[in-house]
């Protein structure tokens, strides 16, 4: 979460936030496996939904961040099924929760699974509409990379401070830090401003991104630069070619 939270507030495309997203991708992606397998040997169906989300989520922002504009591949088709398998099915399982009287499932609120069970949905709709539009370019590329590693750092924070047996309090006195700080940084009330904040940035940076100027100015001055770059090569080659035809 640190590495999450620094490559947020590191300039975009600065070398610190490469670094920091790099720690970030590496670590979430470690996580996720390790999550699913825990939550196959302990028999957790909502901890594998949430590994697998959080491993695809993570993963399609990566390559989201290093393929060049209108990128795509048969890969993309494939990941689409992941969310579009597990919205359903927690859609499914909410339904299923609430015909039944029941306000959670295994501590889990059914306004959550619904809310969840969206966010998949309008995570495949975004894949299906990027392989139809052929790729995504500009602001919609840098929005789609923002948003999913956002809410896989959202789910990271949820599992830490909100998750059982109060873990930033044991992690902390793990260290032996936890008894030298006040009760009120262990409280409830700071643990979901802590899991919100996430969305708060994501609604922020997609804000910014896609209804703003400044990543637009910056997308167009960039291939601007690119087209420079290969006028320049190409007018460079042939004054090397005419410079050849010469002597």
């Amino acid at each position: 979460m640190l590495s999450g939270t620094a490559a947020i507030c590191f300039r975009k495309g600065s070398p610190r936030h490469v670094l920091a997203g790099k720690v970030f991708v590496a670590s979430m992606l470690t996580m996720a496996v390790g999550a699913v397998y825990l939550a196959i040997v302990r028999h957790q169906p909502n901890n594998i939904g949430g590994g697998i989300l959080t491993f695809y989520l993570i993963g399609t922002a990566w390559l989201t961040a290093r393929r060049r504009d209108g990128e795509t591949s048969p890969l993309d088709w494939f990941a689409l099924l992941v969310p579009l398998a597990l919205g359903v099915l927690t859609w499914m399982n909410g339904l299923k929760v609430v015909r039944s009287g029941a306000s959670s499932q295994d501590g889990v609120p059914v306004g959550m699974m619904f809310f969840m069970g969206s966010v998949m949905l309008l995570a495949a709709a975004g894949d299906v509409r990027m392989l139809v539009g052929g790729g995504a370019v500009g602001a919609k590329r840098i929005a789609r990379h923002l948003w999913r590693m956002c809410f896989g750092l959202f789910i990271a924070a949820g599992s830490f401070f909100l998750g059982p047996s109060n873990r930033p309090l044991r992690l902390l006195s793990a260290v032996g830090l936890g008894r030298y700080l006040p009760p009120a940084l262990f409280s409830t009330g700071l643990y979901l401003i802590l899991t919100i904040l996430p969305l708060i940035l994501l609604i922020f940076w997609l804000v910014r991104v896609r209804f703003t100027s400044a990543y637009k100015g910056r997308s167009i001055q960039l291939a601007s630069a690119s087209r420079n770059n290969v006028l320049t090569g190409d007018d460079t080659t042939a004054a090397r070619s005419s410079a050849s035809a010469g002597g």
